[in-house]
């Protein structure tokens, strides 16, 4: 049960997160294809409720917190950086979710899925080139199906493990998420996705066997889209792991390499971090 206190918590969080889509809604923006700029847009698809403690270990409480998604529109390409949720948990949960229900509250409705959010930049799903998943989770790849011409791009080692029994139960991967028939472009490491340092895939590994986080290349500097290398800001700045770790050295390495990073000048965008999400840019409204 959430208690009193939680609960006005997230009843305020909410009631700041729909004058947001209302505000958006109203603008009406839509994006015009490429043809100089890299642009990158946040989306919110969905939000979920879990025990502090996944994400901070040994802490007590709930949060709750967003499901991000990524578009750069890039004069090559259009990508998407991880996909949500699958449309089945706005109806049914517990059915798609199994097991992992138990340890999260799906808060996502219609119209929140990728597919839904972009469309409302007036952009065909089918007109999506590469998904960069950053990892095999259900809130990351959830809505590649959504995609189906895109082209897959996952660091190898993430990819292999996503098709072993033994690490599918380990990290509570979902074939039925990821395992669709799409091209997919297995990378290793750092990974110039276009030949020009705009995009760039960072190995950020101990989350899961192989997550990567991406370097986007803006005309304001460095964006760095962490995902679940550094759930929240108090993560990176506190080296606060999460109760649930694939490898805890390697993914403490991770979060060394985003505060050297960080330090050299990039914006680190934290995976899932409520408080931080307040400050970001919702499409049509572009990160600068």
């Amino acid at each position: 049960m959430i208690d009193q206190q939680w609960r006005k918590k997230l009843e305020n969080n909410q009631g700041w997160w729909e004058r947001l889509e209302q505000q958006n809604a109203a603008s009406g923006a839509r994006v015009t294809r490429n043809t100089g700029e890299i642009r990158l847009y946040a989306f919110t698809c969905g939000w979920m409720t879990a025990d502090l403690k996944m994400m901070l270990g040994r802490a007590h409480g709930k949060i709750r917190f967003p499901v991000p998604c990524y578009l750069i529109d890039h004069p090559k390409g259009r990508i998407l950086f991880d996909t949500g949720l699958h449309p089945d948990c706005q109806h049914d949960p517990e059915t798609r979710l199994g097991g992992i229900a138990k340890h999260f509250h799906v808060h996502y409705r219609r119209g929140e899925e990728v597919e839904a959010r972009l469309m409302q930049l007036g952009i065909e799903p089918k007109d999506i080139d590469f998904v960069i998943n950053s990892h095999l989770h259900f809130d990351h790849t959830g809505g590649n199906l959504l995609v189906p011409n895109a082209r897959i791009v996952i660091q190898r080692r993430e990819w292999e493990a996503g098709r072993m029994p033994e690490l599918i139960h380990a990290n509570a991967y979902d074939k039925r998420d990821y395992d669709l028939g799409h091209l997919v472009m297995q990378v290793e490491g750092a990974h110039d996705l276009f030949g020009d340092g705009t995009i760039v895939t960072i190995p950020t590994f101990g989350h899961t066997p192989g997550h990567q986080s991406l370097k986007v290349k803006l005309g304001t500097g460095d964006v760095i889209l962490a995902a679940d290398a550094c759930y929240l800001r108090q993560s990176l700045e506190e080296l606060h792991l999460p109760k649930l770790v694939f490898d805890r050295a390697q993914m403490l390495d991770s979060m060394l390499l985003l505060r050297r990073l960080q330090a050299a000048g990039a914006r680190i965008f934290y995976g899932h971090d409520p408080e931080f999400w307040k400050q970001v840019p919702q499409a049509p409204l572009m990160i600068r």
